[in-house]
């Protein structure tokens, strides 16, 4: 399968380096090992000893096409370090940095790298990417397996769910163990699993920072701080209300959300949700990593309580409004009432299992798994 990035990010390394950060398993390695046949590229392992004194004593061969720096991230001042290697050597050979931590914050200490690298998120599989690879795919199938197994690429890929379990288990276990602790001051581990356990009993539902802390008997604050280090390396994601008054907005209870769909417990509501959620994510990367623009993902909800699940927003304008249903097709009255509000370009309901696709308005009810597989990739 070949990644929609890859033609871009070839491009990118001509002109300067590349930071390409994702989850773990996500697809990253392979991608960079993709780019050029093994003779012509070195691929060196931050994690690893040996990889490691060639990183430090800077010996790497300079007559191949590409070097590959993996979890580099984990060095003390490792933009420093690159920024030097970069205003020495140049983009010859070309260099691109892999990391499951999100490089564009983990400063580590050091230098800016303002205007000396090009950056690139890669996210698990989704139903455009399945279904660009392989057209001949039926998207309710590619929906449906992604429900169960997750879209990371081996669970995915393998097919088998009792296989996607025992990778899942493992899977945050590295996490927790290897890169939490290399990278953040953090040390009660359980509680953190916990964590992340309550998490996904609640995706679909605003949190409560005091309510968790109570759960696990911590401060609000560390409750905070946990679910940040879970953003910074892949493990979550946040969504908060749109709001005009962003400093409002901060104050106001997010939503969480997985990066492994499969991770979110068997509510099936929720779990669909969560894969809209990762769709939606994951294109407004990519666009904003191809074009420059500034995007964000939201949802909304007013005193009233009336909510519509997520709003995207391009340039700080109202994009796609969407509510997510498994099987409602009576059109939602809040999307109704935030369409003729916010006056987003498209209003959609999706729904997972809908009879006929229907028109209210302009407001569009639609067939989740279809509409899906055309998101721009």
């Amino acid at each position: 399968m070949q990644r929609p990035q890859k033609t871009l990010i070839l491009r990118d390394l001509e002109k300067k380096l590349v930071l390409l950060s994702g989850p773990r398993q996500s697809g990253k390695t392979t991608l960079a090992k993709s780019f050029f046949s093994e003779p012509l590229f070195e691929y060196l392992n931050f994690d690893r000893k040996a990889d490691r004194t060639i990183i430090l004593k800077e010996t790497w061969t300079r007559q191949k096409e590409l070097i590959v720096f993996d979890e580099l991230h984990k060095m003390r001042f490792w933009k420093r370090w690159i920024k030097g290697v970069y205003d020495t050597e140049g983009v010859r050979p070309r260099l691109l940095v892999t990391g499951s931590a999100r490089l564009d914050i983990y400063r580590k200490g050091g230098d800016s790298l303002a205007g000396r690298f090009f950056l690139h998120r890669l996210h698990p599989l989704s139903i455009a990417e399945i279904k660009k690879s392989d057209s001949t795919q039926v998207v309710d199938e590619i929906e449906k397996k992604l429900l169960t197994l997750g879209g990371f690429p081996e669970p995915f890929l393998n097919g088998n769910q009792d296989d996607a379990s025992r990778w899942r288990r493992s899977h945050l276990d590295v996490i927790l163990r290897e890169d939490l602790i290399d990278l953040e001051k953090v040390r009660d581990l359980k509680s953190i699993e916990i964590l992340v356990d309550l998490l996904a009993e609640r995706v679909g539902s605003t949190i409560s920072y005091s309510s968790l802390a109570k759960d696990i008997q911590v401060s609000p604050h560390t409750i905070k701080k946990w679910i940040e280090v879970l953003e910074r390396l892949y493990v979550v994601f946040v969504v908060t209300p749109n709001a005009k008054n962003i400093s409002r907005a901060v104050l106001k209870e997010p939503k969480i959300y997985f990066f492994d769909t499969g991770r979110v417990t068997d509510a099936p509501d929720a779990r669909f949700e969560n894969l809209v959620a990762c769709a939606l994510l994951k294109r407004n990367h990519y666009l904003e990593d191809m074009r420059g623009e500034k995007r964000a993902l939201h949802y909304v909800r007013d005193h009233q309580k009336r909510e519509v699940d997520f709003l995207t927003l391009v340039n700080n304008k109202p994009e796609y409004l969407i509510e997510t249903k498994l099987s409602d097709e009576s059109l939602s009255p809040s999307l109704r009432y935030f369409d003729a509000f916010i006056k987003p370009e498209r209003a959609i309901q999706l729904v997972r299992n809908l009879s006929r696709t229907q028109l209210y308005g302009k407001i569009q009810i639609l067939k989740s798994a279809q509409w899906l597989s055309e998101l721009e990739l």
